[in-house]
């Protein structure tokens, strides 16, 4: 198994990182990413490289064996891993993402995730969909979750479903073990093709108490017994830069076969001041979308939690997608009809449209949070000096 080294990170303590072992992930999704969106799902020994990466127990408690990582190195490796394949780097940023989201789980849950192991793949569906029926200390599961990434690959899924509580119906997200869903194919997406975000379904499944939660411990970030940085902030505070960093990544490696092609092209004298200023532009749009979800992940690490750094990451990642997309697409449009057929550039022009297409990216949700956020600290401010007129 790979082995990833120590790195500190702003404690006394030690954590492994995936940080220099993205690359052994992207050899495999590399060789692979053409046969990925045939099948629509990623070889298994892509899936295996992530997770000898680090990918799956980057968030899982230290207790449990786990790394506890940060958001900036998480970032840095999805982006890595992106520029090789989209899809691979999507399901290992959703591997990782899903065990900061399964350590909000009772100690008991967790215990049943993760004593063997921390290397343990999860999926997700946080739309809440199905029927749970109470039945002794838990409920008895069914029904269907659309678009869960990596669902072949899972050996737990956490599906959202709404459960009746003292306070009124609420979501809560339940873990269940891979012997107990199955996985229909359904995903037959434009981009991302080779994610494997098939329908899980399930049928009568027992979910015990300890292996539920409220979804909006998660959204609120609550803190807790045991809980890190890493699983105490807000949803919205890290999703964004974590799954626009697939965007980047992509984006990287367009401009990177676009250069190719350009500098081929350019030898032959046509329109040599166009294509530099293609080139120019569209890697402004991307270094500046990069410097965009550094300092969001920084944030999200290290900044103060409030109302308006949540915003903030959301209005930089939205951002981001925006000058990814338009980037690329730039780039799609010079390349003209020698984009348009089986090529990596359309690949990954495809794959940053889809990215930037997530609810997490979305720029009117962003300007409303950020917006809300500013001027409702400007009618506090506001408050405070007439009252100290």
């Amino acid at each position: 198994m790979f082995q990833a080294p120590h790195m500190p990170r702003n404690t006394e303590v030690e954590t492994h990182a995936p940080v220099t072992f993205p690359q052994i992930a992207a050899l495999s999704a590399a060789a692979d990413a053409v046969a990925a969106e045939e099948r629509r799902r990623l070889h298994p020994a892509t899936a295996q490289a992530l997770t000898e990466a680090g990918f799956c127990r980057y968030f899982v408690p230290r207790r449990w064996g786990g790394s506890e990582g940060g958001f900036p190195e998480l970032v840095a490796a999805v982006t890595a891993v992106a520029v090789a394949d989209a899809s691979a780097a999507w399901c290992g940023a959703l591997w990782a993402t899903h065990s900061r989201f399964a350590a909000y789980l009772p100690e008991r849950g967790q215990h049943d995730l993760w004593s063997r192991s921390p290397d343990v793949r999860i999926a997700a569906a946080v739309n809440p969909a199905g029927t749970a029926a109470p039945r002794g200390d838990g409920w008895v599961l069914s029904g269907e979750w659309q678009c869960v990434s990596g669902a072949h690959f899972a050996e737990w899924a956490l599906l959202a479903v709404t459960l009746p509580t003292p306070e009124g119906p609420a979501p809560w997200l339940c873990a269940v073990p891979a012997a107990d869903f199955a996985v229909r194919d359904s995903w037959d997406s434009t981009g991302l093709r080779g994610t494997g975000s098939h329908t899980v379904v399930v049928e009568h499944a027992v979910v015990p108490a300890h292996r539920a939660f409220p979804l909006a411990e998660l959204l609120r970030g609550a803190g807790g017994p045991g809980r890190s940085r890493c699983h105490s902030v807000p949803a919205l505070l890290v999703s964004g830069p974590v799954f626009c960093a697939t965007a980047l990544g992509a984006a990287r490696h367009a401009l990177e076969v676009w250069a190719a092609w350009a500098a081929a092209r350019g030898r032959s004298g046509r329109d040599p001041g166009g294509l530099h200023r293609t080139l120019t532009r569209s890697a402004g749009d991307i270094e500046a979308a990069q410097l965009l979800l550094q300092s969001a992940a920084v944030r999200a690490e290290t900044g103060v939690v409030t109302e308006r750094t949540v915003a903030s990451n959301q209005r930089d990642a939205a951002a981001a997608a925006h000058l990814l997309v338009k980037g690329v697409e730039r780039l799609f449009r010079a390349a003209g009809v020698h984009a348009c057929g089986d090529s990596e550039l359309q690949r990954c022009w495809r794959d940053v449209h889809t990215v930037a297409a997530h609810r997490a990216l979305n720029a009117d949700a962003a300007a409303a949070a950020y917006a809300s956020a500013v001027l409702a600290e400007a009618d506090a401010a506001r408050e405070v000096s007439l009252a100290g007129a």
